[in-house]
């Protein structure tokens, strides 16, 4: 990994971790709004994702629920290939002050493969290939954030089979969204059995990609 004006961008990939114009902001309007957060917050409600990263999705998804009142808790299960070390994580997380409290609770509370919690949420970090940890869950989600490194760069995680497999463990009226508006992960998610539609994307990007389970 090296850094790029304070963002984290994966060597691997050549890809950033988070948008170079403001991540937080990014992640609420693709993600949180994407799939119509916080409105359809409720006790017990399922988001999953494809790529932790630097946590951020999370806080956010948290920050939401907080900020909205929502009683109970809902649980959060993102599956990630290359782990963040911990350090690289409280270094990125800290370009974002409105969130800190929360960074700080993650920096003592997460595990790898084990659950914890932050706040309202039940969180598990899934370690390992998308391609054999994803077949072994179960769901049912409500909503998949997928975040992923873009798909001309990390090919193996916008596969058929597994956009076919994000569809399978989503619950009827269950939502996904997207940077991505990639023709061929749109094409592959709704032969899966989402009703795919493109929406504005985050700060001058065209397009982004949004869904919701037949």
């Amino acid at each position: 990994m090296e850094w790029r004006d304070g963002v984290p961008v994966a060597r691997a990939f050549g890809d950033p971790y988070f948008s170079l114009a403001d991540g937080l902001a990014e992640t609420r309007h693709v993600f949180l709004a994407g799939n119509g957060l916080p409105g359809r917050f409720r006790d017990g409600f399922r988001i999953a994702e494809l790529g932790f990263g630097t946590g951020l999705n999370l806080l956010a998804a948290v920050a939401a629920w907080q900020a909205a009142g929502v009683p109970g808790r809902f649980r959060f299960t993102s599956f990630e290939a290359y782990p963040m070390a911990a350090a690289d994580r409280d270094r990125a997380l800290a370009a974002f002050p409105e969130v800190a409290p929360l960074a700080a609770e993650l920096s003592r509370a997460a595990r790898i493969g084990a659950p914890f919690d932050l706040g309202p949420a039940e969180v598990l970090i899934v370690p390992g290939d998308v391609a054999d940890t994803l077949p072994g869950f179960d769901g049912p989600v409500d909503a998949w954030f997928l975040d992923g490194f873009a798909p001309q760069r990390n090919p193996a995680m916008w596969t058929p089979e597994v956009l076919s497999r994000v569809a399978a463990v989503t619950a009827p009226g269950g939502t996904f969204a997207t940077y991505t508006a990639a023709g061929h992960v749109r094409r592959a998610l709704a032969d899966a059995g989402f009703a795919v539609e493109r929406a504005t994307g985050f700060a001058g990007k065209r397009h982004m990609s949004r869904g919701v389970r037949r």
